[in-house]
């Protein structure tokens, strides 16, 4: 049974999947055949959109003829590479079911556990989260990635949840608010974070890409999370001011103390000579404090057209379950 009371009740909901790619012709008909098999015997209706994201090789050839064989698939083709990020809001503007899974087309996100995904949707979620709880990569990049989650956490504005992936279930009115960003420089799975929602996960073990080769490189990686770091804190803007407090708090007692004892006490103070090139060492490290101090006073004006630009709505409302049964004049 549906589990949102306020929408038609039906006893097969209808569920978009979104696959972005990009020079993915050595996947196109395995990930397709994955997710049919993982879908073939629910109780649900399918659209299964395949974002097309620019690819130069024979994936588009490949698409159109999965979509002759198969009338649930929908290929949307993008007319350049926009990135991953512009793929999958293309196909969450596209999708017109109830719900949507997205996952990626290498299979590093098993289709297998779509069904888990659609079992804690009906049991309230709006958004399932999938979550890497074994990763087969190098210790290097697990290393990072660690770092990467530990400092976000500490920094952002909103609670990140560690080894989070694109490979999630959002709700349909989930996917209403995430439309009304505007933001072109734009992160998925912190928009959603964000916009909170109950939320469940499911923990897989990603497995190594079987087929070509991962178009996701570690320069595009390191571009991710720096975005991410601008995105969703605002703290890179602060750090100028606050480094400027710290040199300005500590060279105004190192100031005072070399005045006193050179020109009150002639050095005799603590047997210490300050030279004239001290001196100005330390004036010039005041006047630095004051620069970077300013440099973080105009970043909070920077942080405010931030988010102003930004333009994210100010709220969003989470509609009720179910309707409120209220009570007829009659009985009252």
């Amino acid at each position: 049974m549906y589990r949102n009371q306020d929408k038609t009740i039906s006893n097969q909901p209808f569920i978009s999947v979104i696959i972005p790619m990009y020079n993915e012709e050595e996947n196109v008909y395995h990930v397709h055949e994955a997710i049919k098999k993982a879908t073939r015997n629910l109780a649900y209706k399918f659209e299964y959109l395949f974002i097309n994201d620019g690819s130069n090789d024979k994936t588009t050839e490949l698409l159109l003829e999965l979509a002759e064989l198969d009338c649930q698939v929908v290929p949307i083709e993008l007319a350049r590479n926009f990135g991953k990020e512009i793929a999958l809001t293309a196909g969450l503007n596209a999708a017109k079911g109830d719900a949507a899974i997205m996952l990626d087309a290498d299979l590093q996100h098993p289709p297998g556990h779509i069904p888990e995904f659609l079992r804690k949707w009906e049991k309230g979620a709006d958004v399932v989260v999938g979550v890497r709880k074994e990763y087969k990569t190098s210790w290097q990049k697990k290393l990072l990635s660690n770092m990467f989650y530990s400092s976000m956490n500490k920094i952002s504005d909103i609670d990140i949840t560690p080894h989070a992936t694109d490979f999630r279930l959002v709700d349909k009115q989930v996917i209403q608010a995430f439309n009304q960003f505007t933001e072109h420089n734009r992160i998925t799975r912190g928009l959603f974070d964000w916009l909170g929602y109950k939320r469940d996960f499911v923990y897989f073990v990603a497995d190594e890409r079987q087929h070509g080769e991962a178009s996701y490189s570690f320069p595009k990686l390191v571009r991710l999370g720096i975005d991410t770091f601008v995105g969703h804190s605002l703290l890179p803007l602060r750090l100028a001011g606050y480094l400027g407090m710290i040199i300005t708090i500590l060279s105004i007692p190192m100031g005072i103390f070399i005045f006193v004892d050179r020109y009150l006490f002639g050095n005799t103070l603590f047997g210490l000579a300050f030279s004239g090139n001290a001196i100005l060492a330390v004036i010039s490290l005041f006047l630095s404090g004051i620069t970077l101090s300013c440099l973080g006073l105009m970043s909070l004006y920077i942080a405010n057209i931030h988010q102003e630009v930004a333009n994210r709505p100010l709220y969003v409302i989470r509609p009720n379950r179910r309707k409120i049964k209220r009570a007829s004049k009659e009985n009252k």
